[in-house]
């Protein structure tokens, strides 16, 4: 199949997401996101200070990504940032493929406590999820029994609501147990273990022919847990789940499609179906 030629507008506009792939790997209670600089000028080089400038008055990419990041463990940097720049309470940034993340949605899915509650008191909207992790039984029981079905929302990177419950400790215990007693175990995954199998059959780098050309990084890595990632730039951050054979989704996106073409036990090129964007790319040889 020709994968149709994407103008360099028309794939800003369109499939910007591939530019914001995420850097770090946000996703467990013990993972703290090493710092990296900010995906938003990969893949589009030079052409990204220009769009960073015509973004303004919009906050500036590199502080969202890092009060997001912080959030995820470092109350000192969330902070400072907030205290600095009070807006950044209430910043979200998407790791990949549309899948967003708040500043507090953060810290609720790793137990952060004390970060959460400094982000409310300074303007960050209190959540279903914020309010599970942090033990607000009432809330959540009103959230519940308004709409049942928000209990299998998931929530960023897909994570489920109950494991937002058992982030939160013991002040959470009360949540987990009515979440359990009204809607039973929840234990859908929300990422592919990594092994080195898996690696040797999909991992490497995926270069898309587009205008400008861009590349898709597939991986195994994380900090404190190992996992099949995908994401822009030599550090992937977005969790991926096969849903059949040789074809995943995000966990985070889960409408997304990653199609591996496989010959002899390897992956030869990827195709992504996002929407209306369709477009494949090559594994690139090996150095």
């Amino acid at each position: 199949m020709d994968t149709p030629r994407i103008r360099r507008r028309h794939f800003l506009l369109q499939a910007g997401w591939l530019g914001v792939a995420g850097l770090a790997t946000p996703l467990g209670a013990d993972d703290a996101p090493p710092a990296h600089p900010s995906p938003a000028n990969a893949p589009f080089g030079a052409a990204a200070d220009a769009r960073t400038a015509l973004d303004y008055p919009r906050n500036d990419l590199d502080r969202v990504r890092s009060v997001v990041g912080a959030s995820h463990s470092n109350l000192d940097v969330v902070r400072d940032l907030v205290l600095e720049q009070p807006a950044l309470a209430k910043a979200s940034w998407d790791w990949g493929f549309g899948d967003w993340e708040s500043a507090l949605g953060a810290a609720s899915h790793t137990g952060r406590h004390a970060i959460a509650e400094f982000l409310i008191a300074h303007g960050a909207r209190p959540t279903l999820y914020s309010a599970t992790m942090m033990g607000q039984l009432d809330v959540v029981r009103g959230f519940l029994e308004a709409d049942p079905d928000l209990a299998l929302l998931p929530g960023p990177h897909g994570i489920p609501l109950q494991a937002h419950a058992r982030f939160g400790g013991a002040e959470a215990e009360p949540v987990l147990a009515y979440l359990l007693d009204r809607f039973g175990e929840d234990d859908r995954p929300f990422g592919t273990p990594g092994t080195e199998a898996l690696e040797a059959r999909y991992g490497g780098s995926y270069r898309f022919e587009t205008d400008p050309p861009f590349s898709i990084q597939v991986a195994v890595g994380g900090m404190s847990t190992q996992w099949l990632l995908v994401g822009a730039g030599a550090n992937p951050s977005s969790r991926i789940l096969e849903v059949e054979p040789d074809v995943y989704a995000p966990a985070g996106a889960p409408a997304v499609r990653l199609h591996f073409q496989v010959a002899d036990g390897q992956a030869q090129a990827l195709t992504i179906h996002d929407g209306p964007m369709v477009a494949t790319g090559q594994r690139a040889d090996e150095a």
